[in-house]
């Protein structure tokens, strides 16, 4: 692997799809591709470099050149797998265990720069994406409120509605009567 491209928003499976489409339209040979990460066998000139970047823009991604924009992506990245895509056992996860393991960096260092850049925590971050997944699962209507509270590694059924109505102004039950999709994409929350 020659070049390792830094994708911002790449947040689900669809735009891992879209991103391997668009780059083998311009004839970019893709080694490894992740959420946030693409490794690519030939490092990219300047003219494609800019080609790249445009077609990531078009399709509503972007392409990272700075280490702390990066470093935002990955925690962004990890925190969106684990609470929307992990199929481990519900066990509560230790954000700040699997974020400095996995980044590579100590925790109060990524918390600072986190916050500094995104103008919130990594715990609001966290929340707002459990919340965003608490709405999902509300939505389809397969699980009880208890099942989602366990699924997401709350305390308690109680714990999960007051953070849901603390966030939403709604409870999860009013929420799920409203029938109409509140729902936000995951690059937007």
């Amino acid at each position: 692997m020659k070049q390792v491209l830094h994708i911002k928003n790449m947040v689900c499976n669809r735009c891992i799809k879209v991103v391997k489409e668009e780059l083998e339209k311009l004839d970019i040979q893709i080694e490894t591709i992740e959420l946030g990460k693409v490794g690519i066998s030939e490092n990219l000139d300047k003219d494609q470099t800019k080609e790249v970047r445009s077609v990531l823009n078009e399709n509503g991604f972007e392409l990272m050149d700075d280490k702390k924009s990066q470093l935002i992506d990955r925690i962004k990245t990890i925190i969106i797998e684990k609470t929307h895509y992990s199929t481990d056992e519900k066990e509560p996860v230790n954000f700040s265990e699997v974020i400095a393991g996995e980044v590579g960096h100590d925790y109060s260092y990524l918390s600072k720069l986190f916050s500094s850049v995104e103008g919130i925590t990594i715990e609001k971050y966290i929340i707002n994406q459990k919340i965003e997944k608490v709405k999902e699962l509300l939505v389809y209507g397969e699980l009880t409120l208890n099942e989602i509270s366990y699924q997401l590694g709350y305390s308690s059924v109680q714990h999960l509605s007051n953070q849901f109505k603390k966030v939403t102004g709604l409870t999860p039950s009013h929420f799920k009567k409203l029938k109409e999709n509140k729902r936000k994409p995951l690059d937007e929350v």
